[in-house]
């Protein structure tokens, strides 16, 4: 369990230490040559390591979940997705001062998708619904060491994650944004999309399976097509109207059209769906926006067309 000092500090991470992980932990790839990768999120610290593997370490407290997660369900989830997922290969412990679980895994090449490159593409809609459909029919209950997958379950690592909660439970934090960003957004049209979204139905059919951070950066493309959903650490068992956030990331509003047909969304998830996208820019906005101008161009354009529909 992290103690106080744990959750206080983010830890200095650099290739010498993660070399030194490897090194002693994974003897066998301690040859390979580390790359930084920057930009790598604000969960973890990422470098390649040789040509076909990757290191992952959690930058704070709130992520050192997630490694033990994805060892545990990606290697059974893959093999019925349709896009290749970051499937991994090992599970290195805390030394030399750095305090959490880490992990290995397979190096997935390709670029992070865009919306200027796939916003009006057919294709990589129907794709993505078949890849959220394919994540749904992988049946929690013929799982046993998930419990009960309809509340959650900290075996799986999402117990207490915002993501598995209803949308509701974001509610303050929420209209605290919208007052906040009011000069740059439409407040209005803001309120009434989040009052819409938190008092739809709830969802209403058996728990399935959610990525749970479904937009952009966790997609990569290789010759401008599709090719790999990575980053799970979202990953959980519940209503599904979070990973709709993908439609206002990424697509446009016919593409995001067809999407939704493919995906065959009802009303209720559709409107939850458009709230989660609304609650998670906001939040990213006022949190990044001031200071890193490619999240504030993301988030604005998720926030627009969450308000569009």
């Amino acid at each position: 369990m992290a103690t106080e000092r744990t959750a206080a500090i983010r830890p200095a991470i650099d290739a010498a230490l993660v070399g030194r992980l490897v090194d002693t932990q994974f003897p066998q790839w301690a040859a390979l040559p580390l790359e930084l990768l920057d930009p790598a999120g604000s969960d973890h610290v990422i470098y390649r390591l040789g040509e076909e593997l990757s290191v992952r370490l959690p930058r704070h407290i709130g992520a050192i979940g997630q490694a033990r997660k994805e060892f545990e369900w990606l290697p059974r989830l893959a093999p019925h997705l349709p896009l290749a997922v970051p499937v991994p290969v090992g599970m290195g412990e805390p030394d030399f001062g750095y305090p959490w679980p880490w992990a290995v895994s397979c190096w997935l090449d390709g670029e992070v998708a865009t919306a200027e490159a796939l916003a009006d593409s057919s294709e990589a809609a129907v794709e993505l619904a078949g890849f959220l459909a394919a994540l749904q029919r992988f049946e929690p209950e013929k799982n046993p060491a998930l419990g009960n997958p309809a509340r959650g379950n900290p075996a799986l690592g999402v117990g207490e994650d915002l993501t598995v909660r209803p949308l509701v439970a974001r509610d303050r934090a929420t209209r605290a944004a919208i007052a906040e960003v009011g000069g740059a957004f439409d407040a209005a049209a803001m309120t009434e999309l989040w009052d819409a979204a938190i008092n739809a139905p709830g969802w209403d059919g058996p728990p399935v399976w959610f990525h749970g951070d479904f937009h952009t950066g966790n997609l990569l493309t290789v010759d401008g097509r599709l090719s790999a959903v990575i980053d799970f650490g979202g990953l959980g068992i519940g209503d599904p109207a979070c990973d709709l956030t993908i439609a206002f990331t990424l697509m446009s509003t016919r593409s995001r059209a067809l999407f939704r047909a493919a995906l065959g969304v009802d009303d209720a998830t559709w409107i939850r769906g458009r709230g989660w996208a609304l609650a998670t820019a906001l939040n990213a906005y006022t949190h990044y926006a001031a200071v890193n101008p490619r999240v504030a161009a993301q988030t604005t354009r998720q926030i627009t067309e969450a308000l569009i529909g």
